[in-house]
């Protein structure tokens, strides 16, 4: 039997051509609750279950969500491909509002990493994330988006701070001056967890915005960005449409086994009720 594939994004994003819903599930995890109830069912003939991440109606600040809750629960429903569709900032002249970046690297500036981590608890794991995204995942994604007419650029680093305010000048002139490509509030933390729950993940990131760093352009606001982000959404239900049918059924690629290695704490010393926790994530190790 295939594997599921999910998709985070926005609330409407499930309104793709050819998609055939079958279910809505409330997941309860050991982490709390999920954004929302997953969406499930039928696309390009493959089960796919999708999940908006600042919950229907676009409730959740970016520190608000749970992203633990959020990746165990499309664990639990069988995902072990993931595509992530979210809005960033371009800290570049050449990636405009409304171009689409697949980031293959990120870096880090939250403040709240223990939250970004399945482990913990009498249970010790570190994965490997030098590559951070499913290269696989990331050509397919290629692949779909080649008939856009819009811009797509192949590679980039996200660079994921915390909001929910958008950036100084300062600090988007710091990460420009880093080398950065865009900014985003939620996607590294998917990202961590994807690798940990041993699922394939790559991102269509929607540019909306140029950060404040380009003074002659407006300063970013909430509203421009929803008008942009509209726009791209459109896309990423084409993209999306397309990319399903090309995703492998098996689970064989590298990050299907990223905790082989990454585990330090023997198997007999692991807690019970921790054990049971992550029953989703070690359930091959017995």
């Amino acid at each position: 039997m295939a594997t599921a594939i999910g998709i985070i994004g926005g609330s409407g994003l499930y309104e793709i051509d050819g998609f055939e819903k079958s279910a809505e599930r409330v997941i309860e995890t050991p982490f709390g609750a999920p954004s929302d109830a997953l969406v499930g069912g039928t696309l390009g003939g493959r089960e796919v279950w999708f999940l908006p991440r600042h919950g229907r109606g676009h409730r959740l600040l970016p520190t608000e969500i749970n992203h633990r809750a959020n990746l165990w629960a499309l664990r639990e429903v069988g995902v072990r491909h993931l595509i992530c569709v979210t809005a960033v900032g371009s800290l570049k002249e050449e990636y405009r509002p409304r171009d689409i970046v697949l980031p293959d690297q990120y870096f880090d500036r939250t403040s709240r990493r223990e939250h970004h981590t399945f482990f913990g608890g009498g249970i010790v794991g570190h994965v490997s994330f030098g590559e951070p995204v499913s290269a696989g995942l990331r050509a397919i994604l290629k692949a779909a988006a080649e008939p856009e007419e819009t811009r797509v650029h192949d590679g980039g680093t996200y660079v994921n701070m915390d909001g929910p305010a958008f950036s100084t000048r300062a600090e988007s002139e710091a990460n420009r001056q880093l080398g950065f490509d865009v900014i985003g509030m939620t996607n590294l933390p998917e990202a961590k967890l994807a690798r940990e729950a041993e699922i394939a993940l790559a991102t269509l990131a929607m540019i909306t915005d140029y950060d404040c760093w380009k003074v002659e352009e407006e300063a970013v606001t909430a509203e421009a960005v929803m008008a942009h982000l509209g726009a791209n959404v459109a896309a990423a239900k084409r993209i999306i449409g397309r990319a399903v049918p090309l995703i492998p059924g098996d689970a064989t690629w590298p990050e299907h086994r990223a905790l082989d290695g990454a585990i330090m704490t023997p198997r007999a010393l692991w807690p019970e009720a921790t054990a049971r926790r992550l029953r989703p994530i070690l359930q091959r190790f017995g």
